[in-house]
């Protein structure tokens, strides 16, 4: 299940991109992140009390929270770098440089969460690096 949800997500990202930059053609890059973010947010809190996963925010812990606003942070700081970069430059390029994220993301669940990284790992570091390189020069 794990699988069709991550196939599904790169679908939406992907259209997330597109759509983006359509929609923002004579709109201020912070102002199309903020409308996306209010989406974004009554999405969210839609499927938590759909799911009635609402009764468990009293479960979440200091240190959850902690993780959870940093987190919160990260994405918004992302997501403001991004939507900048898709109006400055072309979607062909500036999302390969985002989906550098996933290199750097093995590269600290090994250094802070200390998860194997593997030959394998490794090998799919190198190549997305270089593919990256290839689709933006």
């Amino acid at each position: 299940m794990w699988l069709l949800f991550a196939v599904l997500s790169s679908v939406f990202a992907a259209l997330t991109s597109i759509l983006a930059k359509a929609g923002m053609e004579g709109i201020n890059s912070h102002l199309a992140t903020a409308i996306r973010t209010v989406v974004v947010l009554a999405m969210a809190w839609l499927m938590v009390f759909l799911t009635n996963a609402h009764k468990g925010i009293h479960e979440i812990n200091g240190k959850g929270w902690v993780f959870l606003i940093l987190s919160g942070l990260a994405t918004g700081a992302s997501w403001l770098c991004y939507y900048r970069a898709l109006q400055l430059g072309e979607v062909s390029k500036v999302v390969p440089i985002d989906k550098m994220s996933v290199v750097l993301t093995l590269i600290l669940a090994f250094v802070l969460l200390h998860e194997d990284f593997t030959a394998k790992s490794a090998a799919g570091c190198l190549l997305i690096g270089a593919g990256t390189l290839i689709m933006v020069l």
